[in-house]
């Protein structure tokens, strides 16, 4: 059976880029005249703010307005049915992170897969890879880290505006692989209508003592009249860092990317593309992966488009649409006998698009109802060569799938929402019978094509309550499926930088969830506050588990070779239950700013309903500190300290210690203006995990053998001209 991965043979690539030039031309000539307002987003399909209330204006701009929060700190989303937690633009600069995992993990309820500097995937409440979602500017991002914790994801945070993390029935919306949440960068890589008139750019900087690395970006927009630009460069290196123990042996990291786009903006919408490149270069720290430096070098070609038209017919008040394929691949290598050796190769070729139309809303006798229509589709085709082919044959993949969100305003203070999917998927691999106990048996292994379908269902209801004060309460329930991954229906080998040998079962059935939340948040005022409280059952919840076997690089090899730990992909009933808080509290005025404080909480308990505790899930984690802000200054003093994580399933992990991670910033912004144009300056420095302190993940494979960075410096300076 021969597998093609081009998705766009040259004949496709010039038809693919034809049509888009006429796409483009045939908006030049039908749209009306050009205006420059922005255009409405809408509501019940993007679950949170594009941008908080004292951050409007352009894209990563903006100044707190009168009796505001300052823009330096992380804003909450209120007004929505499930949790958001959204990071700044100014946060990110902030933040001494190679990766959205490294970003993201000191959110409430996230963490990170931990694998290293440059692989550490966020898990949300406790549940990871093929069950979160990571996007960019709404189309997934289409790579391998799904299926390995040592891969990356390929968005570096230097190309990111603003991240939202969303749980709940908003991530309907994607698919049913966002089952867990969704992870939203947010970026002009596609010129969007409020791209200011004019040129503007970005440089940006920084420092790091604890791993002696550098970065820098530069970013360049511009639009003249209707058409918009946008241009991007970032490169960033690391050598190995230091922990409380000395140097982490093998975590070095070289990051590179770019990007250019361009939009038509007429004045009932607009239409866009980007091509963007991603190439790292990374190492794996701990055991033997370090003692044979492995490295993964990953490359990776996007293109993306999209684009949105206000019809204002009887019926369909909005269109848009969303379009993204990519060509991945990477390589692992280490050194064998002395020689550098590539030991597998994965490749991903992928594609996906969506097409969503918002009604015109209507009234009826309970209230104005609003919907909004979609339909998605997707293709993949996913597999392993090299020496290290046996982990996954190639598999292809497609999906379909129709969605429908409602919005009823029963009140001006209540309102509901109901929202559903269906989704088809077909999963076709190479499936092989292994022995009832995983060891071998001196029998060759059965293999056969199979061709898995699917069709999983989700639905999702929620009421949403303002009460006075800018307090607002929300209650969802979902029910929502997934289908199981090609590596987990198809896994058959090693994988050489995670040190496992991979198993799974072709027999796999729907993964079904049901949850109920409970919300309350006020985004507005000195208190703020964002508490949410959940409960998930799952049935036929898909875990790897860890046999205690352990392996050379064939199966033939499991029970007498101990280079790798045996992993077999099983199903089993789960209950998750948690809480998340966030608050902020600007006590008084001192000086010329706002003193106050902050704190913030996280917990979730897994179990099997048949016994035993769900491996590798997060501790519980409490927090705070204290800031201040105001004449272009903020300062923050913040510790997170994590609980020791003793609740562990037996046989397959061990117990980890608890830590306290303080960190302090100070940053200084200066605005100015230059030939009748507006210049900013910011320059900061931050310390990290300040008490040098022995981190350990829970959540992470390789916890026993890697650290976490020690106490860090990390020097770092934005212009934007």
């Amino acid at each position: 059976m021969s597998h093609n991965y081009d998705f766009f043979p040259a004949s496709g690539r010039a038809a693919l880029g034809g049509g888009l030039a006429v796409l483009l031309c045939t908006s030049a000539l039908t749209a009306p005249a050009f205006a420059q307002t922005a255009l409405p987003e809408l509501v019940i399909t993007a679950p949170s703010p594009i941008q908080p209330p004292w951050q409007q204006g352009a894209p990563g701009e903006g100044a707190p307005a009168a009796g505001a929060p300052s823009a330096e700190l992380r804003p909450i989303a209120a007004n929505v049915f499930a949790p958001v937690s959204v990071i700044t633009q100014n946060e990110i600069e902030r933040q001494q992170a190679s990766t959205i995992g490294d970003l993201t993990m000191s959110t409430p309820g996230v963490s990170g897969s931990g694998f290293g500097a440059a692989a550490n995937r966020p898990i949300l409440r406790g549940v990871d890879n093929a069950r979160v979602r990571i996007q960019e500017n709404g189309i997934g991002t289409m790579d391998v880290s799904d299926i390995g914790e040592d891969h990356g994801v390929p968005i570096d945070p230097l190309a990111a505006q603003r991240i939202e993390i969303i749980r709940g029935p908003a991530t309907l919306r994607w698919g049913s692989q966002a089952i867990g949440g969704v992870v939203s960068v947010v970026n002009n890589r596609i010129p969007m209508p409020d791209t200011p008139q004019g040129f503007r750019g970005v440089m940006r900087g920084a420092f790091t003592s604890v791993d002696n690395g550098a970065e820098g970006a530069i970013i360049i927009q511009g639009r003249n009249g209707p058409y918009a630009v946008h241009a991007d460069f970032f490169k960033r290196f690391a050598g190995d860092y230091m922990t409380p123990r000395g140097r982490q042996l093998n975590s070095a990291l070289h990051m590179q990317g770019a990007s250019v786009g361009a939009s038509y903006i007429f004045q009932n919408g607009y239409i866009g593309a980007a091509i963007s490149h991603f190439g790292s270069l990374y190492h794996v720290p701990g055991g033997e992966a370090a003692d044979n430096r492995v490295r993964i070098d990953l490359r990776q070609t996007r293109f993306t488009s999209k684009g949105e038209v206000i019809v204002g017919s009887a019926y369909i008040d909005t269109l848009r649409f969303w379009l993204g394929a990519v060509n991945y691949k990477h390589d692992e290598r280490a050194f064998d006998g002395g020689f550098d050796t590539i030991k597998g190769t994965f490749k991903n070729r992928e594609m996906e698009g969506r097409v969503e139309a918002q009604l015109q809303p209507f009234n009826t006798s309970l209230g104005r109802w609003n919907t909004a229509v979609g339909v998605q589709f997707g293709k993949q085709q996913i597999g392993t060569a090299g020496e290290g082919a046996g982990l996954l044959s190639p598999a292809d993949v497609s999906r379909a799938a129709a969605y429908i969100f409602n919005e009823l305003h029963l009140s001006n203070r209540l309102r509901f929402q109901l929202a559903g999917r269906v989704e088809s998927a077909r999963v076709g691999g190479t499936a092989v019978t292994f022995p009832g106990n995983f060891l071998p048996d001196g029998n060759p292994l059965p293999e056969a094509q199979r061709t898995r379908g699917f069709l999983p269902v989700s639905v999702s209801a929620g009421f949403l309550y303002e009460f006075p004060n800018h307090v607002v309460a929300s209650v969802t329930a979902q029910a929502v499926q997934r289908a199981p991954t090609a590596l987990e229906l198809f896994a058959r080998g090693p994988h050489e930088a995670s040190g496992t040998f991979e198993i799974g079962n072709p027999d796999l059935r729907i993964e079904r969830a049901q949850s109920i939340e409970l919300g309350l948040r006020r985004a507005k005022g000195a208190f703020r506050f964002d508490a949410s409280v959940f409960h998930t059952r799952y049935h036929g919840y898909i875990s790897k588990r860890l046999t205690g076997t352990l392996c050379g690089e064939a199966f033939d090899e499991c029970g007498v070779e101990t280079e790798l730990k045996q992993v077999v992909f099983t199903q089993r009933d789960a209950t998750f239950t948690g809480a998340e808080l966030l608050t902020q509290f600007d006590i008084m005025p001192i000086g010329i700013g706002t003193f106050g404080i902050e704190a913030q909480a996280d917990a979730v308990r897994a179990r099997f309903n048949d016994g035993g505790v769900v491996p590798r899930i997060p501790p519980a984690r409490i927090g705070g500190g204290v800031f201040w802000y105001g004449g272009g200054w903020f300062a923050r003093v913040n510790m997170l300290h994590a609980f020791a994580q003793r609740r562990i399933a037996v046989g397959e992990e061990t117990s980890t210690p608890g830590y306290n991670l303080l960190n302090a910033e100070l940053s200084y912004r200066h605005k100015w203006k230059f030939a009748g144009a507006e210049r900013e300056l910011t320059i900061g420095v931050k310390g990290t995990n300040l008490l040098n302190d022995e981190i350990r993940l829970h959540t992470s494979f390789k916890k026993d053998e890697v650290l976490q960075p020690g106490r860090g410096a990390r020097l770092f300076m934005t212009l934007r001209f």
